[in-house]
């Protein structure tokens, strides 16, 4: 598919999208829908995937909408998450 100033376009496979408001609604969706789907939190590349249909999850769940995970840190082997 072409835009119509001739780029190329490439649209991804379908998905539901789905944006909790907690970490309990969060788990719940991933525990539901297990492998078939992936998390979306900023600066991620998995839109641009999605579009070159390198990741295909029927399932994205958006993180942005999750107060409690504001403040995500790694350090080392140590994941902080602090609200």
């Amino acid at each position: 598919m072409r835009t119509k100033r001739g780029r190329s376009c490439i649209i991804p496979a379908p998905f539901s999208s789905h944006r909790p408001k907690t970490v309990s609604e969060a788990a719940t969706l991933l525990a539901q829908f297990g492998d078939d789907c992936r998390l979306l939190a900023g600066g991620q590349s998995l839109i641009p995937m999605m579009k070159l249909r390198l990741a295909t999850p029927e399932h994205v769940i958006d993180l942005a909408g999750v107060g409690d995970l504001k403040t995500i840190e790694r350090t080392d082997n140590t994941l902080i998450i602090e609200p």
